[in-house]
């Protein structure tokens, strides 16, 4: 009898304990931590008011805009009012104010946050100062951002670099120990440091030995940063000008020593790369990537540092780099105002750097850059 009735006690708290483990489990939060999509420049993310302004080229076609929205473990989101085209992924936003509202639901069921999601028509700003961060980050993500005005659309970028990726390594303890990171000591003001860095066990293990620092326009996706890297960085955003040169500032000082697949060159010296493409596309979301930017025959126009212009400095050197045409081709008027050219503009501390190819340590500093147009 004891041991049946110690026996019903055993069970009744173990079920009793299940039952803790499983509402402890499940996730109370009901949040949009972050917003991304093809052709989003900018997803500025208000908690308090929970307003999402999604900023987007004025010429693309937001009937069929694409939203990414990260949410807390196990929470679900969806959109209130869904209009007849809306996809899981795709939202028309075409109708004025363009605006929209997501309810997230968190995952125990018991919490519910109403966001307003806003697409902002604007364009792609021409200046870039490197002043702008976002706050609550593991790491630092730059932004540009120039307020418009009545006859002028705002100009907002929000920059891209492959932080996210070397997340993965679990090699940074700080946001200072990521590859692309802030510097208070720029040309003006403050800057960016790209700094090449070891991938540690993590990526020996999948021969990706080093991480360059880079920053561009354009777009990474974790999802392909160990199966297709290269094809990871996804480069450009809509541009309606006509460039001529890209110039501003640089310092570098190369590693020490430089390496292939995790092995030792001796003799060989890193460099640094900074280049910009304008190419054509029909699709608005068609990209180049890591693979074919400077490959594709949709390539209009490139500006490139050459190697021996890549020199190491100690002090601020500015570096002016013409766009020069390539296959053959110059850019139609008619499919610029209708948004068909995409522009993008890289750095990177270390040239072969997609290719796991370079010296840990390598250091490029950038500040104060602007892209030159016509008139």
């Amino acid at each position: 009898m004891k041991f049946k009735t110690l026996a019903v006690y055993c069970f009744l708290f173990a079920s009793s304990a299940s039952s803790c483990i499983q509402d402890e489990a499940l996730n109370s939060e009901a949040a949009i931590d972050a917003c991304s999509g093809t052709n989003v420049q900018l997803a500025n993310i208000d908690t308090n008011s929970k307003t999402i302004n999604v900023y987007v080229h004025k010429s693309i076609d937001i009937s069929k805009q694409e939203l990414k929205f990260t949410v807390p473990e196990g929470a679900t989101i969806k959109v209130n009012s869904p209009i007849t085209g809306d996809t899981e992924s795709t939202y028309d936003f075409s109708e004025e104010p363009h605006s929209r509202q997501f309810t997230v639901t968190s995952e125990d069921g018991q919490w519910k946050a109403v966001y307003t999601v806003n697409v902002v028509p604007t364009e792609l700003p021409t200046t870039f100062h490197f002043e702008r961060l976002f706050s609550s980050n593991p790491y630092d993500i730059f932004y540009e951002f120039q307020p418009g005005t009545s006859q002028n659309a705002s100009k907002v970028l929000q920059w891209s670099s492959g932080n996210k990726g070397y997340e993965l390594t679990s090699m940074a303890k700080t946001n200072a120990d990521y590859p692309t990171v802030q510097s208070i000591n720029g040309y003006q003001g403050k800057g960016v440091k790209l700094e090449t860095r070891n991938t540690g066990s993590f990526g020996a293990i999948v021969k990706m030995y080093i991480a360059a620092g880079n920053l561009f326009i354009g777009s990474f996706d974790v999802g392909n940063a160990l199966k297709d890297p290269r094809k990871a960085t996804k480069f450009g955003f809509q541009f309606d000008k006509r460039p001529t040169s890209l110039k501003g500032f640089y310092k570098f000082k190369a590693g020490d020593i430089y390496t292939v697949k995790g092995e030792a060159q001796s003799g060989k010296r890193d460099k640094f790369d900074i280049y910009a493409v304008m190419y054509e596309t029909d699709n608005n979301s068609d990209m180049l990537d890591g693979d074919n930017v400077f490959t594709s025959d949709k390539l209009v126009l490139l500006a490139r540092i050459d190697s021996e212009s890549a020199v190491e400095t100690d002090n601020w050197k500015e570096f002016n780099l013409p766009f020069k045409p390539v296959n053959g081709k110059t850019i139609d008027n008619n499919k610029l105002k209708q948004g068909k050219y995409k522009l993008g503009i890289v750095f990177s501390s270390s040239v072969d750097g997609a290719y796991f190819e370079g010296a840990v340590g390598s250091t490029l500093y950038i500040d104060e850059v602007e892209l030159i147009c016509e008139e």
